[in-house]
């Protein structure tokens, strides 16, 4: 175990924007939880071999549309939804883990352990950000038998007030309920949900997640110096990216915010990348170059960093860097094909057909 640091926060959102793939929270919302918690208290950081056998893990995280612009989560909200949950389930959670890395999402966790002692798992429901929650769900949404609890904190107060709910079901309904209920508060809600054996996360998380986007972090801030290149050089050394198009960014279809997600296409010379929040797919003449659960970003060839949905415009310069699923941390609902194809229903592309196939 270790004590988590001021400069491990920078680091973890700074690197957790490339895992972000255009989604995955917002980087200045990243930097104030990760401050407030080295402030407050001290959160720890376990691995699975460093909590006891019969541990229970809950995964923290928050829902909706990054690019939504009402949207309102206070850091003690993370913490509310996690004492709500706590007081919810049968039995005691003794670390979180967040649902995906990303700008924010690799610091979810971080102020609840300082608040609250509880530990922060290193192990994420994916390595990088998706769009639903199913997604990030260490396949609970197949398990048979299994009831999830599933806690919302927060929302909008000046349009919407503050809200909590505590819902107890099926992964899959309680997912799509707490969608609908972000889109009603405000645009994003912060959630503690699926309490689980940590045998379970052993077997299903992506083990060392948070570590990795702590380490890519700490390669972008030492190769800054040297300019945009030697970023974009970094990132590919330690992840095993690759650049498959550079040029001017374009909105080939509009960016659109619907039904709790943000959807449209960029293009990049001559490939085009389809997202739902997050880059889920690179095509290029009909050609599937790159698929979910890839990592897919946007890297900005002005700075280097990576690039969020929300804050991209026509014109800007960026490379298309794709690292594979086969290197990098998966877990086992990053391959969910249930809950792939919603998001193929949502998105009108294949996704399914390109699992474990490799793509060129």
């Amino acid at each position: 175990m270790r004590e988590l640091t001021q400069q491990d926060a920078v680091d973890a959102a700074v690197g957790g924007g490339f895992f972000a793939a255009g989604g995955g929270g917002w980087a200045h919302h990243g930097e104030l939880m990760g401050s407030l918690a080295t402030s407050v208290g001290t959160p720890v950081l376990a691995s699975v071999d460093e909590l006891p056998a019969d541990s229970w893990v809950a995964t923290v995280t928050a829902i909706g549309a990054p690019a939504s612009p009402h949207w309102e989560i206070r850091p003690l909200d993370y913490v509310a939804a996690l004492r709500r949950l706590t007081e919810a389930t049968e039995r005691p959670i003794a670390a979180v883990m967040t649902a995906q890395n990303g700008y924010s999402t690799s610091l979810n966790g971080w102020i609840q352990s300082a608040i609250t002692g509880v530990k922060v798992l290193d192990a994420a429901g994916d390595v990088r950000a998706h769009p639903t929650g199913k997604l990030g769900s260490l396949g609970l949404t197949t398990r048979p038998g299994y009831e999830t609890v599933q806690v919302v904190a927060g929302g909008n107060r000046e349009r919407h007030g503050y809200f909590e709910a505590v819902l107890r079901g099926s992964v899959t309904t309680c997912d799509d309920v707490l969608r609908d209920i972000s889109v009603r508060t405000g645009g994003f809600i912060a959630a503690a949900r699926n309490p689980v054996e940590l045998g379970w996360v052993r077997d299903n998380a992506a083990l060392g997640s948070i570590s990795l986007a702590i380490e890519l972090g700490r390669d972008i801030r030492a190769s800054q110096p040297d300019g945009p290149r030697a970023v974009i050089e970094a990132v590919c050394g330690r992840v095993g990216g690759k650049i498959v198009a550079e040029g001017p960014a374009r909105f080939a279809v509009p960016l659109r915010t619907e039904g709790g997600f943000d959807h449209g296409t960029l293009g990049v010379a001559d490939v085009t990348v389809p997202f739902l929040n997050e880059f889920m797919a690179v095509d290029s003449d009909g050609q599937r170059l790159s698929s979910y659960p890839d990592t897919i970003a946007l890297l900005s060839l002005d700075t280097g960093l990576p690039m969020a949905v929300k804050d991209l415009a026509d014109g800007m310069p960026v490379a298309v860097v794709v690292a594979t699923a086969d290197g990098l941390p998966t877990a086992s609902s990053a391959r969910d094909e249930l809950a792939l194809r919603e998001v193929e229903q949502i998105m009108g592309i294949e996704l399914v057909r390109y699992l474990g196939k490799a793509v060129a």
